[in-house]
């Protein structure tokens, strides 16, 4: 059953008039068919209710893994340089390495054990 916030947008989006229009190749906007704009909604709708309303999880791989590990490694070495004024650059550097040995194989098993549990959850037969 959708939310109050979600019937109150819901009814929103109804109330409001878009217009869909597409540039042709010579920059000239040309009106779409209500019949066509409405139809991507359609099909997504389709997909998230075959899903379950939930965005599907892509099994674990090692290059999401590094892309966290770009993302949280300027973060440990930020934390360690504030919270150890009076070390060295170096031991700064050892900390945020070390961390990054620990956390990138933690990261990997975790993303792999969430998307078993997502295969296991996909393969049970629905109970009505």
């Amino acid at each position: 059953m959708p939310s109050r916030k979600q019937r109150r947008r819901r009814a929103k989006e109804r109330r409001h008039d878009y217009e869909f229009v597409y540039v042709d190749e010579e920059g000239h906007e040309v009106e779409v068919d209500s019949d066509e704009a409405e139809q991507p909604k359609r099909t997504q709708r389709k997909a998230q209710a075959a899903s379950g309303g939930r965005r599907p999880i892509e099994p674990p791989s090692w290059r999401r893994v590094a892309k966290r590990g770009l993302l949280f490694a300027p973060l440990m070495f930020i934390t360690f340089s504030l919270l150890g004024k009076n070390e060295s650059f170096a031991i700064h550097v050892s900390r945020t390495v070390f961390l990054l040995v620990l956390f990138l194989p933690f990261s990997y098993v975790m993303d792999s054990m969430i998307y078993r549990s997502y295969r296991r959850r996909l393969e049970k037969p629905k109970k009505t």
